[in-house]
């Protein structure tokens, strides 16, 4: 209560330009996990590198970058403006007390400039430096380690082939942290031990623990582990993991290796070597071969974060456990066996099963965090799986090909289970939309045959 009615500091975000529609959700559910909030008005600026966030203190901007994989800097915001001009009155503007603990005699600072979508010659920098001398800096400059970096940050848009003559926007902090974008390559798959043909590849792998807000001492349940990429990233928060997986030989490690030019898989090719190759089998709770469909838990309301991968049936199959009888005849008569076979199992079954899963075993205010495939020419809002207990918090869309996507979804538990919303759940999935989706393996695979049948004719011409 003690803000209201306070000016918020502004921070200045500089973001990659990769991965862009999951950039939003990531900062958002980062911030709300530090008791911060996003504002609104920003969203209409969500495509630019640059975004200008309220926070309430320094620390809680130091905290986002230990996290964030989209985000790649964070200034103290000191002055921006769409001209030269601009800038330099928002500078005269901004609170001498603010500054003068950064500019003292006793201190070593240094002035970096960055062009966005503009390579700019040596000479300018110097000369863009040179005009913030109405600054009251008294400290020496220091090249290789300063106490405190400055930048000058320009934009000149995002079009390559288009780039204005001078800049659309101007800004001038002090460097306060970088993110996480190391992580991509350190935890690349290319350099892990066990990987399997649909292993999440890094950077996804940490957005999707950072939609699920997981923090440290987390439980954090991967119903279809795979491979463990997602433990991977919830373990390197400090959340304690675990998973399911109807495949025996991928949970154990067994069978052929998805590595070009080796047959079988090693010794060191499990799940708990992933964790122990990154220092992070201490978080490691086990992985049991389990059908998804069925719930093998007991005791309600275990997990903080439910973050999964399931199969779409393209390059691993929607297996479910199903019973058939069996009539064994013997002298004395028939008697009648059940028998577990693997049975198909339909998408829209799978996502209702688990949404299912995520009302009663997640905590409350616990996150689910799943993929989503759509058919693109069929895709509408509605279609997207829904509960009860669950609130729709981000919905990223990323491209496979030109008529199929996946949908990152994220959902939070806002309502404690009972066991009339299993039921009303259930009847509600006799009319999911998504049913329409149960054939997206189909979909998937015509599309690809009518290229490949384009690119014949084309050749034949």
């Amino acid at each position: 209560m003690a803000l209201l009615g306070r000016v918020l500091p502004r921070y200045l975000l500089l973001l990659a330009q990769n991965n862009l529609g999951f950039r939003l959700a990531e900062i958002k559910s980062l911030l709300s996990l530090y008791g911060g909030r996003f504002s609104a008005h920003q969203e209409s600026h969500i495509n630019s590198p640059f975004w200008i966030l309220n926070m309430p203190s320094e620390e809680m901007a130091k905290g986002l970058m230990k996290r964030t994989v989209c985000g790649k800097s964070m200034f103290e915001l000191w002055g921006h403006g769409k001209s030269s001009e601009e800038l330099y009155a928002s500078l005269k503007n901004y609170p001498m007390d603010n500054m003068v603990p950064y500019l003292q005699s006793n201190t070593t600072y240094k002035i970096n400039v960055h062009a966005f979508n503009k390579t700019l010659a040596q000479k300018e920098k110097i000369q863009k430096i040179d005009a913030l001398e109405f600054l009251p800096f008294e400290g020496k400059v220091n090249l290789k380690k300063p106490e405190h970096v400055f930048w000058i940050l320009e934009d000149y848009g995002t079009d390559p082939d288009n780039i204005p003559k001078e800049p659309l926007a101007l800004y001038f902090g002090r460097w306060i942290a970088n993110g996480q974008r190391d992580l991509i390559d350190s935890y690349s798959v290319k350099k892990r031990h066990y990987i399997g043909n649909t292993s999440m590849d890094a950077c996804l792998s940490f957005i999707m623990a950072n939609h699920g807000r997981v923090k440290p001492n987390d439980v954090v349940f991967d119903p279809f582990v795979g491979t463990g990429s997602l433990l991977i990233a919830s373990a390197h928060f400090g959340a304690y993991v675990c998973g399911t997986d109807i495949d025996y030989n991928t949970v154990h490690g067994l069978g052929k290796a998805s590595r070009k030019n080796q047959k079988w898989r090693g010794p060191d090719e499990n799940i708990r070597a992933n964790l122990r190759q990154y220092g992070l089998e201490k978080y490691y709770i086990d992985a049991l071969v389990s059908d998804a469909s069925q719930a093998i838990w007991r005791k309600r309301m275990l997990f903080d974060a439910v973050i999964t991968d399931p199969p779409y049936g393209i390059r691993e199959s929607t297996r479910r456990t199903g019973l058939q009888k069996e009539v064994v005849r013997s002298i004395e008569g028939g008697t009648e066996n059940r028998i577990s076979v693997s049975s198909n199992y339909h998408l829209s079954d799978l996502f209702f099963d688990l949404l299912n899963f995520a009302a009663q075993y997640l905590v409350m205010g616990g996150r689910l965090v799943y993929w989503l495939p759509v058919y693109k020419p069929e895709y509408t809002e509605e279609i997207i799986p829904q509960h009860s207990c669950l609130k729709l918090i981000s919905n990223c869309e990323q491209t496979l090909s030109s008529h199929t996507s996946r949908h990152l979804i994220t959902m939070e538990k806002v309502k404690e289970f009972e066991d009339q919303d299993q039921y009303s759940h259930l009847l509600d999935c006799q009319y999911m939309p998504y049913k329409g989706q149960n054939s997206f393996r189909e979909k998937y695979f015509s599309g690809v045959t009518k290229r490949i049948a384009k690119e014949e004719r084309d050749k034949q011409k």
